[in-house]
């Protein structure tokens, strides 16, 4: 082979190395290969909710600033949906206390973790048994019929919650809130201590 014909082939095998990735991204697509069909998220995503501020209740509270929030709107049948939300908070083990609950309407006491606000006025996106997924801002980001699995809601959550880390510095909060204090202020103590015992 003469060194022209070397130098087409090296230019070919060149050319071929580029273009491969691109005849195989749109075989992918156009052929639907390695593409799984369907939602990732088994809720509805909800962009057109107003924050959660704007929401017309009585009055809304969470454990923690950071938090997400479980929000469900309890008609009929309300005792049983607060349990069964309840579980599924319960279920999140330690990633349970980045999770807040807020029962819309119903008589009973709240289960633990979960806090109580009422409409003030009807709201067409409202509806019973629903429920809602609301992110650290209270924006809306997922939206649940009444008819979901607990399972798929769970699935969901936990996906949020790994994709959204909770950051060094919430962590550290919530430690020094468990402790009640943190070392500079128990050390400041022990010095006082001392210094009354030599007075």
């Amino acid at each position: 082979m003469t060194h022209t014909g070397r130098q087409r082939l090296k230019l070919l095998a060149l050319f071929a190395i580029f273009a491969l990735p691109l005849v195989l991204a749109w075989g992918m697509v156009q052929f639907r290969l390695g593409i799984p069909d369907g939602r990732t998220a088994h809720g509805e995503l909800a962009p057109t909710l107003p924050e959660l501020a704007q929401w017309p209740l009585t009055g809304v509270e969470k454990d923690g600033a950071s938090d997400w929030l479980l929000v469900f709107d309890c008609g009929e049948a309300c005792d049983e949906a607060a349990d069964r939300w309840w579980r599924l908070h319960r279920a999140l083990g330690r990633e349970a206390d980045r999770v807040s609950r807020l029962r819309i309407g119903g008589d009973a006491a709240p289960l633990p973790g979960a806090a109580v606000a009422r409409w003030t006025q009807a709201v067409e996106w409202r509806g019973d048994q629903r429920l809602w997924i609301l992110d650290p801002e209270g924006r809306a980001v997922l939206g649940y019929g009444p008819e979901v699995a607990a399972a798929d809601v769970l699935t969901d959550l936990r996906r949020l919650l790994r994709l959204n880390p909770e950051s060094p510095l919430a962590q550290y909060a919530t430690v020094r809130d468990e402790s009640g204090t943190d070392d500079a202020t128990e050390e400041r103590s022990h010095a006082g201590e001392v210094a009354d015992g030599q007075g």
